[in-house]
């Protein structure tokens, strides 16, 4: 009784505009920011590498290296501050998490790109 009602309040968020991306890719996420009264996008373009799937409560992490450190951020997939998602290449991967790539640098963090055919 209780979980009908969550999936139905659940169903109603669920954004259906998001591209089919996976772990693996890098992607380019347009992100909302309030700043007092103004309003910003900021653009946060990284590698995939976890995607939590779970309805409206589903989640990806990105990760980039900016000035040598690397800096990774969790976004809502169906939240309404996401401004669109856009990917910019497809990575080969056979992994579900990739969280080895935390400890490699430079051109070993570099993942193998899909060719388009």
């Amino acid at each position: 009784m209780q979980t009908q009602k969550i999936a139905e309040m659940e169903k109603a968020l669920i954004r259906e505009t998001l591209p089919d991306f996976r772990v693996g890719d890098t992607v380019r996420v347009h992100y909302k920011i309030v700043e007092g009264d103004k309003d910003r996008i900021q653009v946060f373009q990284g590698v995939v590498i976890k995607r939590h799937r779970a309805g409206a409560r589903s989640t990806f992490t990105v990760r980039k290296v900016s000035f040598s450190v690397g800096v990774e951020r969790v976004f809502l997939s169906h939240s309404p501050r996401i401004d669109q998602v856009e990917i910019v290449s497809r990575g080969v991967v056979r992994r579900a998490r990739l969280y080895y790539l935390r400890d490699l640098q430079g051109k070993a963090a570099r993942l193998r790109t899909q060719r388009e055919s």
